[in-house]
């Protein structure tokens, strides 16, 4: 697998900031041709991370790179926060389990969106959360 960095990292501490960061992903999106269906899933995946770091760890940093393996490319983004962690992933990744006022569907609908997703987060030091998409 080949990865090369599309942008520098993307720091996300404000709601104009995911506007942003939707921008810049949308056009590396399409400097690869993913197809409009895939765009749009990842975007929506990568904006309920986004407003989960705004949320609950007051931001964080988002990096959009550039893969391939074989003739496939895609994106993979990884978002890194110092937030105070989450307590129970298993939990967390569950339908309808929220810790704030909502439906609690983001994070399991955000990895069911994508090809490959990864969470880690340890209490106190923050969570990194890893997710891939194939243009096809």
């Amino acid at each position: 697998m080949i990865i090369s960095l599309t942008k520098d990292p993307v720091t996300i501490q404000k709601e104009q900031d995911v506007v942003l960061f939707r921008n810049r992903l949308k056009e590396v999106a399409v400097k690869i041709k993913m197809g409009l269906l895939n765009q749009t899933r990842l975007i929506t995946a990568s904006s309920e991370i986004v407003r989960n770091m705004l949320r609950y760890a007051d931001g964080g940093v988002g990096l959009i790179e550039i893969v391939s393996r074989g003739r496939d490319n895609g994106i993979r983004l990884t978002f890194t926060d110092k937030g105070p962690g989450i307590a129970d992933l298993t939990l967390a990744m569950r339908d309808g389990y929220s810790t704030g006022k909502s439906l609690g569907l983001g994070l399991p609908g955000s990895k069911r969106l994508v090809d490959e997703f990864d969470i880690k987060s340890k209490l106190g030091e923050g969570t990194i959360v890893m997710m891939l998409k194939w243009t096809k």
